[in-house]
């Protein structure tokens, strides 16, 4: 099978996540007997310092004729980048604001999962995270507060600012088919998150989603208001499946969520528009602090890459054959030093990546 694959290495550690998830990429292909062929794209940082903006039409297009992007992380530091002098339209992560919109990726995909080997780098009590846990964020990704109309000026004498968080019966529709249907292939639950107790928009979304419920009876649907579930998210992480949400609650929720898996080095993402075409990305930052020093975390952009297998091309047997390795690597107790504990291997960026494309080998000539 031929794989055609956009590529987008982003800005500070980017590249070098970025360049260990293509290596896990390759290696497969040639385990499995596909053809990955790819498209440098250029986003972000990168790309002002090419084109003055941080993603062109061109490059958009680009994507487009893929069958799906793999992307590392965007922007700089705030303080110290040139980057950030420029107007907030002409930033880095306004890229991020314009590919999903002109992609329509509205539906974001962010797994959650502590593993048993890594319970040592959760900040919660053990009693808590026993067994491990695994949880699937969902969240809507092209409407809300994040791409409704805003403005900045003088009312009454007063500097005014306001944003406007506004969602349709169709944005909140299509995000809970597509969040119930993932619920079907894991535990079948669902736990809608809303501020239904104060937003108009949040009382809409409970209306559709419990109208959306109906089409599949075997999942469970719960309703929780943010609040609640920020404070759950530490107490309790095992009672969750899958988390439905809005964009503004999802960015907050999935971050958390991160934190309690151990590192947000773990939390692989994908978005998804209405066919196979998926943007896959890590869910952190590009940590300037840290780039080029090979000590990055590759694991969440080279699980990213497993579930571009498992969502844009339907290749579920090669993306468990990525989680396994992974699996496989902690278990040996390899680890970047964000996840490192006492008594484990600390490697670097390029050798984690090397160690999981072993394991995926190996795994592969056992059977």
């Amino acid at each position: 099978m031929k794989l055609n694959i956009g590529v987008i290495k982003g800005d500070g550690i980017g590249p070098e996540i970025v360049n260990e998830a293509m290596k896990v990429l390759d290696k497969v292909a040639a385990v499995y007997g596909h053809e990955c062929n790819y498209t440098q794209l250029l986003m972000g940082g990168a790309s002002i310092d090419v084109y003055g903006v941080p993603l062109t039409d061109e490059t958009i297009e680009l994507a487009r004729k893929s069958d799906a992007v793999l992307m590392g992380s965007i922007g700089g530091d705030a303080k110290t980048s040139p980057w950030y002098k420029l107007e907030p339209s002409k930033r880095p992560e306004a890229g991020l604001l314009k590919i999903r919109k002109s992609l329509n990726l509205f539906a974001n995909l962010r797994p959650a999962v502590l593993y048993e080997e890594l319970k040592g780098a959760c900040p919660l009590k053990e009693e808590i995270t026993d067994g491990g846990f695994d949880m699937m964020i969902m969240r809507e990704l092209t409407g809300g507060l994040y791409f409704g109309q805003r403005s900045t000026e003088e009312v009454d004498g007063l500097m005014t600012a306001t944003d406007t968080l506004t969602y349709n019966e169709d944005e909140i529709r299509r995000i809970a088919r597509r969040g119930f249907d993932i619920a079907m292939k894991r535990r079948k639950k669902v736990t809608s998150v809303d501020k239904a107790n104060v937003l108009d928009s949040s009382r809409l979304w409970i209306k559709w989603t419990d109208e959306g419920a109906k089409d599949y009876p075997e999942v469970t649907l719960e309703h929780m208001l943010v609040d609640n579930c920020a404070m759950q998210l530490v107490k309790d992480p095992r009672q969750f499946d899958v988390i439905l949400t809005e964009n503004m609650f999802g960015d907050i929720l999935s971050d958390e969520a991160s934190m309690v898996t151990g590192s947000i080095g773990m939390l692989a993402s994908a978005s998804l528009n209405e066919t196979k075409f998926g943007l896959y990305e890590p869910s952190g930052g590009s940590a300037p602090d840290i780039a080029g020093k090979g000590i990055a975390n590759p694991i969440a952009t080279i699980l990213s890459a497993a579930m571009m297998f498992r969502f844009s091309f339907d290749l579920d047997e090669e993306a468990d054959a990525i989680e396994r390795a992974v699996s496989e690597v902690l278990k040996a107790g390899y680890r970047t030093i964000d996840i490192m504990s006492e008594g484990k291997i600390q490697i670097g960026t390029c050798e984690m990546g090397d160690r999981i494309c072993e394991y995926i080998s190996h795994r592969v000539s056992e059977n």
